[in-house]
C-alpha cells in the first residue's frame, strides 16, 4: 500500500503475537510498515509492538485500558487499529470498518473494507477525518506530537461547542480514558439535557 504525508513510523516489530491474529490484509499493512502518523496527526494507525504505549495496538485491544473494556457497544475481538486526532477510533468487526465517536460511544458501521478506507482518507483526508479542529490548532502555533491526541472544552457533542472550542494537545491515553468517561456519564443524558461539568 502507498502511504503519503506519513509523518511518523513506529518502531520495529516485536509483538509476532498479535501480528498473527489480525486480519491478513492489516497485517500485511503492519509488516509493510508497523504503525504510523499521516497528515501531522489526523490519522494513527497502531503497530504490532509493546511500547510506545501510545502505539501499542496490543494496549488498545487487551490492556488495562482496552476499548472494549471502556465502551460496552464494543466487542473484545473488535480491532482497534487507528485513531483520527480527536481520539474517535476506527475499528476492523468482521472484516468491516465500524467508527466509535469517542465522545459519545455510538459506533457506525462504514461498510468498507480496510483498503477502501485508506482509499476513502487518501481521496480526501480533510472531510474525511474530519481534520478541521488539526487545521484551526496547527493555525494557531500549534502542532501535534507524536503520542498526542487534541482534547476540545467544550466537547464537540455539547450545544456550546457551536460557539467555539479550546483546543489542547495532550497524551493519546489520557485523552483516551477522558473520552471514555465522558461517554459513559452522558450515555442515559437525552438529547438536550444539561450536564455540569466540574473542572478539577
Amino acid at each position: 500500500m502507498e502511504l503519503n504525508n506519513v509523518t511518523y513510523s513506529g518502531p520495529p516489530i516485536d509483538d509476532s503475537e498479535i501480528l498473527a491474529r489480525l486480519p491478513s490484509n492489516l497485517a500485511g499493512l503492519l509488516n509493510q510498515i508497523n504503525g504510523f502518523i499521516q497528515y501531522g496527526g489526523g490519522l494513527h494507525v497502531r503497530g504490532a509492538c509493546r511500547g510506545p504505549e501510545w502505539h501499542s495496538l496490543r494496549n488498545a485491544w487487551e490492556g488495562e485500558a482496552a476499548y472494549w473494556n471502556l465502551y460496552p457497544e464494543i466487542k473484545q475481538d473488535d480491532v482497534p487499529f487507528a485513531e483520527d486526532c480527536m481520539g474517535d477510533q476506527f475499528l476492523l468487526r468482521d472484516h468491516v470498518v465500524i467508527k466509535l465517536s469517542a465522545e459519545t460511544g455510538e459506533l457506525e458501521s462504514l461498510g468498507i473494507g480496510l483498503r477502501e478506507l485508506f482509499a476513502s482518507i487518501s481521496a480526501d483526508p480533510v472531510a474525511f477525518l474530519s481534520m478541521q479542529p488539526l487545521i484551526q490548532y496547527g493555525n494557531d502555533g500549534g502542532r501535534l506530537e507524536p503520542g498526542q491526541l487534541l482534547a476540545a472544552f467544550p466537547p464537540f457533542c455539547f450545544r456550546e461547542a457551536s460557539e467555539g472550542v479550546k483546543l489542547v494537545a495532550i497524551s493519546t491515553v489520557e485523552r483516551r480514558l477522558f473520552l471514555a468517561d465522558l461517554a459513559s456519564q452522558i450515555h442515559s443524558v437525552p438529547d438536550g439535557g444539561t450536564i455540569q461539568f466540574k473542572v478539577q
